[in-house]
C-alpha cells in the first residue's frame, strides 16, 4: 500500500491565511532571483509532515526556497519557504505550512490571492561571487541559514521548481473550508547557476515541521528568472484520502 501523510492540521489552520475568492489576476514579477536547496530527511517524519491527501517522497526531502522579488503590485519583497516533497496523486508538489516575508503588504497579498501561509521575518539574500546566501531571523533567532557554494553556470532548462500545496482557509459561498491551494507559476530563465549546498541553520519548529531532521545535501541551484504568478486551477482537500482530494477550480 502507498504511504499516505499522517498529519493534523487542525492547529495550523486556525492561523491559515482566508482565501476569499479563487479567481485571481495573474501577476509579473520580472528578473526575481530565487535559491533552492534541497535536503533529505530522517525517514522517521516520513508520513507525519504531511496530510492525509498526500504521499511522501522517498526518501522524504526539504525544499528550501528564497526568492527576492524586486517588483511586484505591492512592492518589492523577499520570501522565505521550507516545504516538504510530497506527491498529489502521481504528481510531484511541495507542501508549504509557514513561510516567512519581509513585507507586510506581500503578507496579506499572497495570503489571499494564492494562500502563502507567512509570518513577517528579517529575509536576505545575496549574491557574491562565490555564494549565494539566504538567511531569515525570527523572533531574534536565526531559523534559516543557507548558502550555495561554489556557482557554476547552468541553462535554465535544467532547473526544476516543484508546484506549492499551500494550507489555507478558502471561502466559497460563505463557507470556510481548510484546502491546499496549488500554485504552479511560470518562469522565464535570464541565469542560472548551480553548486554545493550548505546549511548553517534550520529550525524546524519554526517552519512548523516538527521532528524534520535534515540529513543529506541532494542540490542547489540559483537564478534570474521572470516569475508569471498563476490563476488557480487545483485546490486539495487535506481530509480525503489522495484520489478524492483533488478539486478543479471553476472559472467563468
Amino acid at each position: 500500500m502507498p504511504l499516505t501523510g499522517t498529519r493534523d492540521l487542525a492547529t495550523l489552520v486556525r492561523h491559515a491565511p482566508a482565501v476569499p475568492k479563487l479567481e485571481v489576476d495573474r501577476w509579473e514579477l520580472p528578473r526575481a532571483q530565487v535559491l533552492q536547496l534541497m535536503f533529505e530527511i530522517h525517514d522517521s517524519a516520513m508520513t507525519s509532515l504531511i496530510p492525509r491527501a498526500l504521499h511522501p517522497t522517498i526518501p522524504p526531502t526539504l525544499v528550501m526556497v528564497a526568492t527576492r522579488v524586486p517588483e511586484s503590485p505591492v512592492g518589492p519583497f523577499v520570501l522565505a519557504e521550507v516545504r516538504v516533497g510530497c506527491r498529489s496523486g502521481a504528481r510531484p508538489r511541495a507542501f508549504l505550512a509557514r513561510g516567512y516575508c519581509d513585507s507586510a503588504a506581500a503578507i496579506e497579498a499572497l495570503g489571499e490571492r494564492w494562500g502563502y501561509p507567512l509570518q513577517q521575518a528579517a529575509v536576505t539574500l545575496e549574491k557574491r561571487y562565490d555564494r549565494i546566501r539566504a538567511t531569515v531571523d525570527a523572533d531574534g533567532r536565526s531559523v534559516l541559514d543557507m548558502s550555495l557554494v561554489n556557482p557554476e553556470p547552468i541553462s535554465g532548462n535544467d532547473l526544476q521548481y516543484l508546484p506549492n500545496l499551500n494550507l489555507a482557509r478558502v471561502i466559497r459561498d460563505g463557507v470556510e473550508s481548510p484546502r491546499l491551494v496549488q500554485v504552479d507559476p511560470d518562469f522565464v530563465f535570464h541565469s542560472s547557476d548551480r553548486g554545493k549546498p550548505q546549511l548553517d541553520a534550520f529550525e524546524a519548529d519554526a517552519w512548523e515541521l516538527p521532528g524534520a531532521v535534515v540529513n543529506h545535501p541532494v542540490s542547489a541551484s540559483f537564478a534570474v528568472t521572470d516569475i508569471t504568478m498563476p490563476a488557480l486551477r487545483y485546490l486539495v482537500d487535506p481530509a480525503k484520502g489522495p484520489l478524492e482530494a483533488v478539486e478543479k477550480v471553476a472559472t467563468g
